[in-house]
């Protein structure tokens, strides 16, 4: 379409106007086939992944998240259980404490923002299509999200998802869903 419109002399554009969109046109073009490139690159590490095939069987998590959360975070070692894999991921609640008072607040959002905003991106998917579904985890997303409201439910989504990522990360094991 652009280029057609850049082809017309009858189009109404300056030469500058001209120039300057066929400059931003091939630009565009370019950084279109880098992601293309860049796409199929992570792509053939995602099907050459064992561990990566097992992350993206979890409702929410695809090839992209799955292939990003196993780059950063290897075999999960460096946590000493989910919990604290998602409290890096910054998915826990914020505590606030004053004597024996203890109040939670929103999440913390430390830790990488971009794992945090693919696994909360899935697990808004799951929380939306929750309605339609009759499993398990649909079924809680569902319960969630009249007790809770839609963002909560999925912020509690993506916590149960990076809490599951890291068990099948450390044990080897593949997912599962609850029956």
């Amino acid at each position: 379409m652009i280029p057609d419109i850049l082809a017309r002399a009858d189009s109404g554009l300056s030469t500058m106007a001209r120039e300057t969109i066929a400059e931003l046109w091939d630009f565009f073009c370019d950084l279109d086939r880098r992601i293309t490139h860049f796409d199929k690159k992570i792509d053939a590490v995602f099907k050459a992944s064992e561990s990566c095939q097992r992350v993206a069987r979890i409702k929410g998590v695809g090839p992209k998240t799955a292939t990003a959360i196993v780059a950063a975070v290897g075999d999960g070692s460096d946590f000493r259980n989910g919990r604290h894999m998602a409290a890096w991921l910054g998915l826990v609640p914020r505590q606030f404490s004053s004597g024996d008072k203890a109040v939670l607040m929103g999440i913390s959002k430390r830790g990488s923002q971009h794992l945090r905003s693919l696994l909360v991106h899935g697990a808004r998917a799951v929380v939306r299509t929750a309605p339609n579904k009759n499993d398990p985890m649909s079924q809680w997303a569902n319960q969630l999200r009249e007790r809770r409201g839609f963002n909560r439910a999925t912020v509690a989504i993506a916590n149960k998802n990076a809490r599951i990522i890291w068990a099948l990360l450390r044990t080897g094991d593949h997912y599962r869903a609850a029956a």
